[in-house]
Order: structure tokens, then C-alpha cells, then sequence
């Protein structure tokens, strides 16, 4: 499929764009204020968590030579030379890539139209992931799988809501419910932002008491980074290296601080713009970066978006996003199997997450 067929559909079909305009919880009071919003901007000034006093992990240290030969099997026979990515640090003891591959259910527990995660009857939904965990398991026996739940921790919305930053914070009960469900399922969590007309720099330092939980990692969504300040769903938005090497600092820092195994960072990703200077992401041994192909179509379609934007600008870790509906809409009307996903994308995904 050529480039120019990739970028037009990638434009007019947004992965994700499904707005909760009218959330609420307790009563109707949120979770943001102007205190709140002070508070994290101040918070994310500078690289304070690089100040920070280090605790030492309990995890044993990573076997590089594995790491390695692992990061070797997943380039997946690549012969262009950029996979697997070259100088990259091997991370601390702990760390779940390459060594597992995580399988993620995605979406938000106030909307069925966000994603299996909040479509599904808690019970039924877990008893699918471990389905679908059984089925990459199957695929690729020489990996383990890592269940995870992806949550949607904030999320762009129509309503510009009474700061004007079109976004809804969920309430921490609802994060709470979902490490609830995700103990059952033995899952890793993810907490995912979308900024809208707010910043990754208020929005992070919001949820450090979750991410100083081994088992919570985070998520980026550039598609509702509107930092032009159009209204999130009308064009695509946008994150620089700055702003993913501002998260991994954070990041980092939370990880030093507390004696952690590596965090996994996801960025979403379908179009070039999403993501600008890529070869400027700094790598850490804190955390692992995952540029996960977010866009939704026909089979050669999706190839052709992991192709150019992920393929061609490597960064570390490749992800790829399955969507139950909107993958079947158009002919051949066919969501991709897990032997196909392997069979067709160089490096493979390490990461999967169903919508």
C-alpha cells in the first residue's frame, strides 16, 4: 500500500476518538481544580526526579546476554539494520520486555464504546483476555505472556469542562476498581492520558501514587495532544521527543526512588506527525518504550502504517493495536489473527492491546 493511501485513511479515521462528555462520579464533583492543575505544574517543572534519592531494587539484575539474544529473535530477521535498536541500555532487573509479551485489553470502565475492557461484564472480559492470552501463547511458544488491562485514565472530550482543557479526569475509585480486576487476571495496569487542550506536564505527576506501584506502567496518546489548541477529534495531535523524554524522566525518577523494576511506557501511533523528532527519545534503563501501531482498518492498510511509522523509526520496543469492530468494517472484513501478526510485521509487536 503506498504511503499516500496510509495517510489519507490514517486522517479520516480516528483510532480512538470517542469522547465522554458527561462522566461523573461522587456526586458530580471531579477530580480536577485549579489547585490540583498548580500543584502538577509546578511538580513537573525541571528534572526533579533525577534528585531524587535512590533506593536499590530487590529484582536481580537483567542476564544481558538473554536480553541480547531475545532482542535479536524479535528483529524477526530484519536486514535493514535498524532492528533490534542499536545502544540501547539494558534495563534493570525486573523488566518484562522482551522477555514476556503483553497482551492488553484497552478502554474505559464509564463507556461499552471505548473498548473490550468497558464493553464487557468485568467477569466475561477477563475470562476473553485469558483467552487471548492462551492464543499468543499458542502462537509463539518461545514467549510468555503478560496479561495487562489498558485504562484510559483521562479522556478527551467534546465538552470543554469548566477550565476550558477538554478532558476528564476518571476518579480514583474507578483506577482503584480496575487494580482490582486486574490482581484477578494476575495483569500489569496502564494508566493512558489524553491531554486534549491540557499538557502531559499537569497531567503525569497526578497519578505518581499508582505509578509508584510495580505493577502500574502509562500510556501517551499524541492523537488527543492538541497543542495548537484545536478541539480534540477535529485533526490529529501531536507529541515532540521533549514531551516522551519528560515522561521517561518522571518515570525514571519513580522507579530510582522507589526500588522498581522498569516502567513500560506505550506512545500511540498511526501517522508521522503524531510522534516529531523520534531519533531524539532518550533511551533510560528505567523504562522501556513501546511505539504501538494505534490505527484501524483492512489488513494492508495496518501493514503499511506499521511499515512507515513504526518499522522506519525505530525508537525500542514495537507494539500493534487489534480492534474487535472497527478492524472488520471495511472488506475483507477481517481482524488479523495472532499467527498473522506474526507472520507479517518485522520487528515483531511485543506488545498487543485490543480495543
Amino acid at each position: 500500500m503506498k504511503l499516500k493511501s496510509v495517510l489519507f485513511s490514517a486522517l479520516f479515521v480516528l483510532c480512538t476518538a470517542v469522547f465522554v462528555a458527561s462522566c461523573t462520579s461522587d456526586g458530580g464533583k471531579k477530580t480536577t481544580d485549579k489547585k490540583a492543575d498548580t500543584a502538577a505544574a509546578k511538580k513537573a517543572e525541571g528534572d526533579a526526579p533525577d534528585t531524587l534519592s535512590v533506593v536499590k531494587s530487590s529484582y536481580p539484575p537483567t542476564d544481558k546476554a538473554l536480553y541480547d539474544s531475545l532482542l535479536k529473535f524479535n528483529a524477526h530477521g530484519d536486514t535493514t539494520g535498524r532492528w533490534p535498536v542499536k545502544n540501547q541500555p539494558t534495563p534493570l532487573g525486573g523488566a518484562i520486555l522482551p522477555f514476556k509479551r503483553v497482551v492488553a485489553f484497552y478502554g474505559n470502565l464509564y463507556s461499552k464504546k471505548m473498548g473490550i475492557l468497558g464493553e464487557l461484564p468485568p467477569n466475561e472480559m477477563l475470562a476473553k483476555l485469558k483467552g487471548e492470552v492462551k492464543a499468543w501463547e499458542k502462537a509463539d511458544p518461545k514467549t510468555p505472556v503478560q496479561p495487562a488491562l489498558h485504562y484510559i485514565a483521562v479522556v478527551a472530550q467534546g465538552d470543554g469542562g469548566k477550565d476550558g482543557k477538554f478532558r476528564y479526569r476518571m476518579p480514583f475509585k474507578q483506577i482503584d476498581s480496575v487494580l482490582v480486576l486486574a490482581k484477578k487476571a494476575h495483569a500489569i495496569v496502564f494508566l493512558d492520558v489524553q491531554v486534549a487542550l491540557s499538557t502531559i506536564q499537569q497531567e503525569l505527576p497526578l497519578f505518581e501514587k499508582y505509578l509508584k506501584m510495580p505493577q502500574v506502567h502509562f500510556g501517551m496518546d499524541p492523537e488527543f495532544s492538541m497543542k495548537d489548541g484545536t478541539k480534540p477529534g477535529k485533526k490529529i495531535g501531536t507529541y515532540d521527543a521533549a514531551d516522551i523524554n519528560y515522561v521517561s524522566n518522571y518515570l525514571a525518577g519513580i522507579v530510582k526512588k522507589n526500588g522498581l523494576p522498569p516502567k513500560i511506557l506505550v506512545v500511540h501511533r498511526f501517522t508521522k506527525k503524531m510522534v516529531t523528532n523520534y531519533k531524539d527519545i532518550k533511551l533510560r534503563p528505567e523504562v522501556q518504550v513501546v511505539m504501538d501501531m494505534d490505527g484501524w482498518g483492512e489488513p494492508d492498510l495496518k501493514t503499511g502504517t506499521y511499515r512507515y511509522f513504526i518499522n522506519q523509526e525505530p525508537v525500542q520496543f514495537t507494539g500493534f493495536k487489534l480492534f474487535y469492530k472497527n478492524d472488520i468494517k471495511k472488506a475483507p472484513h477481517h481482524m488479523l489473527t495472532q499467527e498473522e501478526v506474526l507472520s507479517r510485521y518485522k520487528p515483531y509487536p511485543i506488545y498487543i492491546q485490543y480495543q
